[in-house]
């Protein structure tokens, strides 16, 4: 799954650690949904969406290696 996480984070100037103090994860699992290693619950992508104040599907896009 693709996600825009890193671009979001640089428009409000905030780090991993300071995302994932705000949606209650670790840095490292921040860092492995910008690198698409780890596969989000719905709640966490809602969390993170309305962290950003956009929509999950602006936020997360299947990527063809998801629809298989």
């Amino acid at each position: 799954m693709k996600n825009s996480i890193k671009v979001e984070r640089a428009k409000k100037n905030i780090t991993q650690a300071q995302l994932a103090d705000l949606v209650g994860v670790s840095r490292q699992t921040i860092n492995a949904i910008e690198l698409g290693k780890y596969n989000l619950s719905t709640i966490l992508a809602l969390k993170i969406s309305k962290t950003f104040g956009q929509s999950v599907n602006d936020i997360f896009k299947l990527d063809e290696t998801d629809e298989e």
